[in-house]
């Protein structure tokens, strides 16, 4: 099969649209944090809590279905993410007030989410070789993988916003839309042929040996990728989970605006990813550090906004802390893909990742501590240490 799509263009396609309503999926339950906290049934650290139960359920996928598809293939492994995904939508659709079952579900659709990151994310990559496609960049399986991730977590909470903001069924309609969406483009996925052949497949040693993934020991990995990492989704949620629960009092449709918020970070991300490879240049420096400044100054602009609250210049921040998400996710999926070896691409993937949603839990950190310090202080601690992270990586990435 490989032999008759080799030197065909856009074979990746299919895996990018499977990875495209996964991502779909695991990110439209963001603008609804506004109408479940809304509806009452929850308090706001619960809602915050299913935050963390998604980013679990993502490290979960992104640690296990990594070293899975390095083993076994990419299809086996990413072939079932779109169906766990729906599933996750059937359960949070079913359980508007009831805690247990919104908290498999967002399980569930984490879980999707680390399967299409590590499997679908190598996938991307190897169909993007000149084996498959002639002349094609070498950086151009990161940019592919990330712009396809960042199109869904941007559409879905949009969608997702504007249903439960001026339609019937607020807490079901957006995932109905996704469960048929994922079964429409399901079929898709059959025709993308698998790229971990049977030579490659002959691997010594256990699966549990391949959980260590001995390239994440490299010293690149360690202090270029590693800073990086959690302010993907640190820069992300600050700007559509933390920004709407300040300024909900301030707009008249809070839902459709926390969609807008999302729409706003994630669509400047995409843009970003679209430039990534000449934003990085041939060097191995101007990247990683433009991550930093631009996460630098999105979170310097959350602090004013937490001081100052105003719809409108909330916006504007959202834009640099959409490009921090877009630049981070980018260079650092590309740097990681560079010091991958075949067989660990997607078990050093899946760590990537999971140093990505490490910044998830900061919406439910900061209302932990709100009672003892205010969002100025706390959003200002993240500038410091946005500013450490600069610092190192700005010595590292000439070094390393």
């Amino acid at each position: 099969m490989v032999d008759n799509v080799r030197g065909q263009k856009r074979v990746w396609l299919a895996v990018s649209l499977s990875i495209f309503t996964v991502a779909w999926g695991g990110n439209e339950f963001t603008p609804l944090l506004v109408f479940y906290r809304q509806q009452g049934n929850f308090s706001d650290l619960a809602v915050d809590l299913m935050l963390i139960y998604y980013a679990i359920g993502v490290a979960a996928g992104l640690l296990v279905a990594g070293p899975l598809s390095d083993r076994y293939g990419r299809r086996v492994v990413m072939l079932p993410a779109p169906l766990i995904a729906a599933l996750g939508s059937a359960f949070i659709a079913s359980g508007e007030e009831t805690a247990l079952l919104m908290s498999i579900g967002r399980a569930l659709s984490g879980v999707a989410v680390g399967m299409a990151m590590t499997a679908g994310g190598a996938w991307i990559k190897e169909l993007s070789t000149p084996y498959f496609e002639p002349g094609v960049g070498s950086s151009e399986g990161a940019r592919r993988a990330s712009m396809s991730l960042t199109a869904g977590f941007a559409l879905g909470p949009a969608a997702a916003g504007i249903l439960a903001q001026w339609l019937p069924l607020p807490g079901q309609l957006a995932y109905i839309l996704h469960i048929l969406l994922s079964l429409l483009l399901l079929p898709l996925l059959l025709t993308a042929p698998e790229t971990r052949q049977s030579a490659h497949l002959k691997v010594r040693g256990s699966f549990w040996g391949d959980i260590l993934v001995p390239s994440v020991w490299e010293k690149r990995f360690l202090f270029v990728v590693t800073p990086m990492g959690p302010w993907v989704f640190g820069a992300g949620f600050t700007a559509y989970a933390i920004l709407p629960a300040l300024l909900r009092e301030q707009v008249t449709v809070p839902i459709a605006y926390s969609a807008l918020i999302a729409l706003v970070t994630l669509g400047t991300g995409f843009g970003v990813q679209q430039l990534g490879p000449r934003i990085m240049g041939e060097g191995r420096t101007r990247g990683p550090v433009l991550a930093l400044v631009a996460t630098v100054l999105g979170m310097a602009g959350a602090t004013l906004i937490a001081m100052h609250p105003h719809p409108w210049w909330a916006l504007v921040v959202c834009m640099f802390l959409g490009s921090s998400y877009g630049l981070c996710m980018f260079v650092g999926l590309a740097e990681t893909q560079r010091i991958a070896p075949p067989a660990d691409m997607a078990g050093l993937t899946g760590i990537f990742y999971c140093l990505t949603y490490f910044g998830m839990i900061f919406p439910a950190v900061l209302t932990r501590l709100s009672d003892y310090f205010t969002y100025p202080a706390m959003l200002g601690f993240g500038v410091a240490m946005a500013a450490l992270c600069l610092i190192i990586v700005s010595f590292t990435s000439r070094r390393l």
